[in-house]
């Protein structure tokens, strides 16, 4: 069966094509003073230029916190010393700290790959976030920022990165781009981005964190073993938001059945927020969920493993039930022989209203442009995010934190292809992350996941963490959140009140 995908890698928010314009010009901060640089033919802004630093206040849960704003490049060092590329970052540090040893600090960044930090830096986490409608629909224009009282800067220090080629992030002359477009060249930039911030702000005794959504909880477990065995540096624990460990959960390719089971929940959970079920699962979510996951992990899974021996009376049972969990028309569950993917599940649920959803929350909807078309055409929940978040960033960094370059901030760069070290089979960080977690028995793994969440849902990660080789002693130190919208919950304001209780709780000792 020919399977579609809208998303072949995991942006944290858009698929746009986004172009690096080396050419152009920039008005980057002096490396004499901490004002930006006037009417100079300027370069590529690289780590020889003195970071910024502005204070503000947020109120948070009630306490005002004073922090500092550091916004600047950092290098990326080569074992002599020199500079393969300057890595722009955005970090916040709570002023009136005594003791850094006892405050935590948290390095965060988004996925794609090819993604910036922008949507968790001013979605969830900093001090500032986008102006979005409560339920996280797009809001009208103008765009705006407004304080975030539900920021973790109230718990933690944070450190916003951009990977090189997103961002202001950039190789450096004469370095090839694509030698950071792959998985061992990403855990070695950003890696070594973490070790000299640790470093030259003095906080290796600090306790340390990582924050990483989407294809960033691939990285964050890939860097929880590389920080550790390359610089000896073990974490405290990893916050990893709607994202992936293991591909074979996420990529239906022809042979591959384990997506199919992993996604059911997540089609029951939208069902039954666009009102398609029947009356006994719609009452009660709880109730729905159960019984969409018993009979994923059940019936479904093995009626997928037996293929075309799955006998006519058995076909029949399982496709009623899974026109009773999924909302969808007996004719499509028939036509996708059982198998229905995200993108026919998008377009079919509502194509009577003529309507689409979303794939990162498929509570939002949009007008199907082409009804005709086996699979929608444009993500409504991407549309929804793209221009409020992108007004937003190139404002704050410019007004806000005084970074002033005439580069485009690239929300998401142009890293295609992506090397994932993986050899005729799919790319997983599990068994990286279950090495890591053996030999530091004390790091905790928190998993938040909305149930609205087509590209990512929280049962492929929950599948994942169970199949890794790790010690049953240290499985009681991953615990799990699910949150009512989709792959960004925060945008859902209840859904972002509930995320800081849950890091808050997370990042306690």
């Amino acid at each position: 069966m020919q399977m579609k995908k809208i998303i072949l890698v995991l942006l944290a928010a858009s698929a746009i094509s986004a172009r690096a314009a080396d050419a152009a010009k920039t008005n980057s901060p002096s490396a004499d003073t901490n004002a930006p640089a006037k009417n100079d033919a300027a370069t590529i802004p690289d780590a020889t230029h003195k970071p910024i630093f502005t204070t503000n206040t947020v109120t948070i849960a009630g306490q005002r916190v004073t922090y500092i704003a550091e916004t600047g490049m950092l290098p990326v060092l080569k074992d002599d010393g020199s500079t393969r590329a300057s890595v722009f970052y955005v970090a916040y540090t709570r002023t009136g700290t005594a003791d850094k040893s006892s405050r935590p600090i948290t390095f965060c960044f988004n996925g794609g790959p090819g993604s910036s930090s922008v949507w968790l830096h001013l979605g969830a986490l900093g001090p500032r976030r986008v102006k979005m409608n409560e339920d996280g629909t797009l809001p009208k224009q103008p765009f705006g920022l407004v304080d975030n009282e539900y920021s973790i800067l109230d718990n933690s220090d944070l450190v916003f990165i951009d990977p090189v080629a997103t961002g202001f992030s950039r190789a450096a002359k004469d370095e090839k781009a694509d030698s950071f477009f792959g998985d061992e060249g990403d855990l070695d930039s950003v890696g070594e981005f973490i070790r000299l911030w640790t470093t030259r702000h003095d906080r290796w005794l600090s306790p340390k964190f990582l924050c990483g959504e989407s294809y960033g909880v691939f990285r964050a477990a890939g860097l929880a073993d590389h920080l550790s065995s390359r610089y000896g540096m073990y974490l405290n624990g990893m916050i990893l938001v709607s994202g992936v460990l293991d591909f074979a959960t996420i990529l239906n390719y022809a042979g591959n059945d384990v997506p199919y089971p992993l996604y059911l929940p997540a089609y029951t959970a939208a069902a039954h927020f666009h009102k398609k079920l029947p009356p006994d699962l719609q009452n009660d979510l709880t109730k729905a969920l159960a019984e969409s996951r018993a009979f994923a992990k059940g019936e479904y899974a093995s009626a997928l493993q037996k293929g075309d021996s799955l006998s006519a009376d058995e076909h029949k049972k399982i496709a009623a039930e899974l026109v009773r969990l999924t909302g969808l028309k007996p004719q499509v569950i028939e036509d996708n022989d059982l198998r229905v993917d995200e993108g026919s599940f998008r377009k079919q649920l509502l194509h009577d209203e003529g309507l689409i959803l979303g794939a990162y929350d498929s509570r939002i909807t949009g007008r199907d442009d082409d009804p005709a078309s086996p699979y929608p055409d444009f993500d409504p929940s991407d549309a929804a995010v793209l221009g409020p978040f992108s007004a937003a960033v190139n404002s704050y960094v410019r007004s806000e934190l005084k970074f002033e370059d005439d580069l485009p901030y690239e929300i998401i760069g142009s890293v295609q292809p992506w090397n994932y070290g993986a050899k005729n089979n799919y790319a997983s960080s599990g068994q990286k992350l279950a090495s890591t977690m053996n030999q530091n028995p004390y790091m905790k793994i928190l998993v938040l996941g909305g149930r609205c969440d087509l590209v990512c849902p929280i049962d492929t990660v929950h599948y994942a963490l169970d199949h890794m080789a790790l010690d049953p002693n240290y499985r009681t130190n991953i615990t799990y959140a699910e949150f009512d919208a989709g792959h960004m919950m925060y945008i859902n304001l209840p859904d972002l009140k509930k995320l800081h209780m849950d890091v808050e709780n997370f990042l306690k000792p």
